[in-house]
């Protein structure tokens, strides 16, 4: 289908795709295996300026927005959801900057994010709040110059390999946001996580005991963390449902290029019926989510104030629609699709995640019915 992609966006599209191809997709069973995190292929991600695609030009970056942090996390997605997810995660770490950050803040960091020097993580869950904001028991005790930082996040994606941390923490009463670098006296980090999927990516539970930050890293003002959190979060889930949209995408290719090459009684499986139907609700499936992602995403970039709910239904509808593709990649390469030698059962262990993280399709569906019942009461 044709989304009308100014020539920028082409070769950015183009550039990820090219990167995809030659870099990740040899080595993607590989580091799904021994847990590899792309170490090589961020730099050359950020060698080629894929960092910088949704980042001010005054700050280095090339201006874009989260169409184009959609566009190259879904090609990068097509040949690994882990590896790409170095990718995405950073950008999820860099939202709150570029939207809450202060001049000072700006000129600091998003050069180097720009240019792939850093990369960057969120922290917000915690191991006994989930979702929860009102439950969150780590504290940033003020101290003259500094915050103290007490407690620890889970499952931070990117957590021991990123430079910069935006960390949701307490401050009396109510959740602010604070960057954290890496090497700050009292960070730790756990162990990396045995995932199911997404194997490529870091996973880790990030520690802080008597942890100072400098209250010049204090995002917003304070008391403001769950606001920054959300507005991170809404502009973010469009990122998600690209890289649903790219492992899905990626699952077809391999599908129907096996469709085209097994023989069955004599003839290509590509000439059955049922394997002709499957094969047309997988590519309408992605096309619909594909198209609603790209809506969602070019709705936040004209800077529409109520993002939350088409936000949601881009993450939702997309991630159903990667699990559901990739089951049935799976189907049609038979047993074989269930051989870690091949690459579906692969991107079906990935795609699980997408219904997962940054709010299971179950929250997903309880924001867009609020948002949903909010706008019917505004028409009355």
């Amino acid at each position: 289908m044709n989304y009308f992609l100014t020539e920028e966006q082409r070769m950015i599209k183009d550039l990820a795709a090219q990167i995809a191809r030659e870099k990740i997709e040899p080595v993607a069973i590989e580091y799904d295996e021994k847990q590899t995190f792309p170490r090589d292929i961020v730099k050359i991600m950020g060698q080629s300026d894929l960092f910088g695609v949704f980042i001010p030009e005054e700050y280095n970056g090339l201006g874009g927005g989260v169409f184009e942090m959609c566009l190259v996390i879904e090609e990068l997605s097509k040949a690994c959801g882990g590896i790409a997810l170095a990718y995405a995660a950073s950008a999820l770490g860099t939202i709150p900057i570029i939207y809450s950050g202060n001049e000072e803040q700006k000129k600091r960091y998003l050069p180097k994010l720009a240019a792939g020097e850093i990369i960057a993580a969120f922290a917000f869950a915690e191991p006994d709040t989930a979702d929860d904001a009102t439950a969150i028991k780590t504290h940033a005790v003020p101290a003259e110059d500094h915050y103290v930082l007490n407690g620890k996040k889970h499952y931070t994606t990117n957590g021991g390999d990123a430079f910069l941390y935006t960390v949701i923490a307490m401050t009396d009463s109510s959740p602010s946001a604070l960057l954290v670098e890496k090497d700050t006296p009292g960070f730790t980090f756990g162990e990396n996580e045995n995932k199911m999927g997404i194997r490529a990516s870091s996973t880790r539970e990030l520690i802080f005991q008597d942890c100072k930050t400098a209250k010049k890293n204090l995002l917003g003002k304070e008391g403001e963390g769950l606001s920054i959190a959300a507005k991170t979060i809404d502009r973010f889930k469009p990122g998600v449902a690209a890289q649903a949209v790219g492992i899905a995408a990626g699952a077809l290719n391999k599908a129907l290029q096996y469709s085209r090459e097994r023989e069955q009684r004599g003839q290509l499986i590509s000439e059955f019926q049922g394997i002709r139907f499957i094969l047309a609700d997988m590519v309408t499936q992605i096309e619909a989510a594909r198209a609603l992602t790209y809506q969602a995403a070019r709705t936040i970039d004209a800077g529409e104030e109520n993002i939350s709910g088409i936000s949601s239904m881009a993450k939702l509808f997309a991630s159903d629609a990667a699990m559901k593709v990739t089951t049935d990649a799976v189907q049609i390469y038979g047993g074989y699709g269930y051989m870690k030698e091949y690459p579906v059962e692969k991107m079906m262990r990935d795609a699980k995640m997408t219904q997962i993280y940054e709010g299971t399709n179950q929250v997903q569906k309880q924001i867009i019915a609020l948002e949903l019942l909010k706008e019917s009461a505004g028409k009355k």
